[in-house]
């Protein structure tokens, strides 16, 4: 199975877990009624909340959290591969793991992942966020072999880490995701080039699910869901910040085929580094002395 039809599923989570679930199930059923074998949902579907007290209340661990519960019934039901882009779960060691998870058609988790790159940022016009204070940073990138090919998984700020991408395609992946909640001002100068940028260095496929609009916490998100070809072509794209699902057929080999056109990759070397010394001072020094 070379070839399979993909969705991304961008949505508004509020802070009420199971009315996101509810919202989860809609749009799921939407994607699967569309033919789709994949379906991505967006970084922290279960819940978006700022407050940390707000976020403790509904906070759960792996096996009793409901975006989880509700996305194994998901795919069963539908026979879908469903990745949830990630929800925050209540870690082993007391700690919140921002985590993605990835279920096949017979309900079972195939595999999860912790956020790796913490979004600890400041931006213009007061908006910063410490991811760090509250999550526990992953600590291994994660691929999944599905019938299709071979899937890297990242979450949102990982998409600048380029390093992390190359290292999963160099590990055989022909598809990488990077569910997200893009902050708007970030989303509007970056989105787009970052998710065409690391689908075309790599000659994979890129399928990033967004949030997007103004959120139940204040927080506001840019949406965009986007495929992206290898070549960089834009396949499908929420163009807006609504709630909505997108698809697209993809073709594996399309892969192969960027790769053979620009092998970059094979074309790699490695290399060293050393800093120039500058000469100046040591010139004006000779003039002086002269």
């Amino acid at each position: 199975m070379s070839t399979f039809r993909a969705a991304a599923i961008q949505m508004r989570s509020g802070i009420d877990p199971q009315g996101n679930v509810a919202t989860l199930d809609r749009l799921v059923g939407d994607a699967a009624a569309q033919g789709a074998h994949y379906v991505q949902t967006p970084e922290m579907t279960g819940a978006v909340q700022r407050s940390r007290e707000g976020l403790a209340a509904v906070l759960r661990d792996e096996e009793n959290d409901l975006v989880v519960k509700a996305a194994s019934q998901l795919s069963a039901r539908h026979g879908i591969y469903l990745h949830i882009g990630s929800t925050a779960i209540a870690a082993d060691d007391g700690r919140i793991a921002n985590r993605a998870f990835l279920f096949g058609p017979d309900g079972k988790k195939i595999t999860s992942y912790d956020k790796i790159h913490m979004f600890d940022v400041d931006l213009d016009n007061g908006e910063s966020w410490r991811e760090s204070a509250v999550y526990a940073a992953g600590v291994d990138t994660v691929l999944a072999d599905l019938p299709f090919g071979r899937m890297g998984l990242a979450i949102c700020y990982d998409i600048r880490f380029p390093q992390l991408f190359r290292a999963q395609v160099e590990a055989g992946a022909s598809i990488l995701t990077a569910p997200a909640a893009f902050t708007r001002q970030t989303g509007e100068a970056h989105w787009h080039v970052l998710q065409r940028a690391r689908a075309i260095e790599n000659g994979a496929f890129v399928i990033s699910a967004a949030q997007g609009g103004l959120h139940e916490d204040g927080r506001e998100t840019y949406g965009h869901s986007l495929i992206v070809s290898p070549w960089g072509e834009i396949l499908a794209e929420a163009d807006h910040d609504e709630p909505a699902v997108i698809v697209a057929d993809i073709d594996i080999a399309q892969s192969a085929a960027a790769r053979r056109k620009v092998p970059n990759l094979k074309n790699a070397r490695a290399f060293g580094l050393r800093i120039a010394e500058a000469q100046v001072e040591k010139k004006k020094e000779s003039i002086a002395a002269s």
